[in-house]
């Protein structure tokens, strides 16, 4: 067995051109605000890939760089003036944060209605409810992909390894919302292996290069590989072990390729969808 390719980028192309045609629609462009403290390379490189999926849809943007040094004054200064301003609908708030600025503190300034990343405790208390609010765009994403499998996920063992709020819990709540038995899995787990040798579908987001070998995965299984590593040779890998993976599974996730241009995806929807709620639609009652 050789596992079918899960094409994030592909998948990316096709919900943002379903996005672009959704917000002509509507009364005015969505906006979202990006915020962004330091010189991270990194950072300052995934908000480049974000707003410039925003340009393409024809979003509003309105980016504010703050330097390392910049207080948790002026950051959630920043925050709340966002949150003000009536034409940005998302705010999306890059981390990681420089460590003399409270990550819980800029997240809680961020109104709820606004919160792209999805991240506000708010928003995530709906998500454990099943309630509608904003979800975290890497689980979003992975729940899109798993659609487009065709593969049904009622009454599917699904297996998430990594627990982070951004990633693993909303992961295991969104799979239970489609009917899975979700298991989620970390580091302190003391029989994974056995967990990961059950999953039907199973989602690796430990951060952790090769963290789950690949011939621990079940024969036919979906692999979603949320982690993103950079080795010592420069070139990047998932948590995965890819190639036992790909062998044994029936549908795998590259690195890079997969996750990461839904997430981007992900958040372009979200601030769509934060906009809707926001105004009217052209045309609709």
């Amino acid at each position: 067995m050789s596992a079918r390719i899960l094409d994030g980028r592909a998948a990316a192309d096709e919900v943002l051109a379903e996005l672009a045609a959704h917000a002509l629609r509507l009364a005015r462009r969505p906006g979202l605000g990006v915020v962004l403290v330091g010189e991270d390379p990194a950072s300052a490189l995934y908000v480049r890939h974000k707003t410039r999926a925003a340009a393409r849809l024809g979003y509003v943007q309105r980016q504010e760089t703050l330097s390392q040094g910049a207080s948790q004054d002026d950051v959630l200064a920043v925050v709340r003036a966002l949150g003000a301003d009536p034409d940005i609908d998302g705010i999306l708030v890059q981390l990681p944060l420089p460590a003399h600025v409270s990550r819980d503190a800029v997240l809680d300034a961020i109104d709820p209605a606004k919160d792209v990343d999805g991240l506000h405790p708010l928003d995530a208390g709906w998500l454990s409810q099943g309630r509608p609010g904003l979800v975290p765009c890497t689980p979003l994403g992975v729940m899109e992909l798993l659609r487009r499998t065709g593969l049904p996920l009622r009454g599917a063992e699904a297996v998430v390894v990594g627990r982070s709020n951004l990633v693993g819990r909303p992961m295991a709540r969104l799979l239970e919302g489609a009917d899975c038995t979700a298991t989620l899995c970390h580091r302190h787990t003391r029989t994974l292996e056995a967990h990961v040798r059950r999953a039907e579908i199973l989602v690796v987001a430990a951060g952790a290069a090769g963290c789950v070998p690949g011939e621990w995965v079940r024969e036919g299984a979906v692999v979603i590989d949320v982690g993103i590593n950079r080795l010592p040779d420069g070139t990047l890998c998932g948590d995965v072990g890819f190639h036992a993976a790909r062998a044994r599974a029936a549908w795998i996730t590259p690195v890079p390729g997969g996750v990461g241009p839904m997430t981007i995806a992900m958040l372009m929807r979200n601030t769509l969808e934060a906009s809707v709620r926001r105004q009217p639609v052209l045309g609709a009652p």
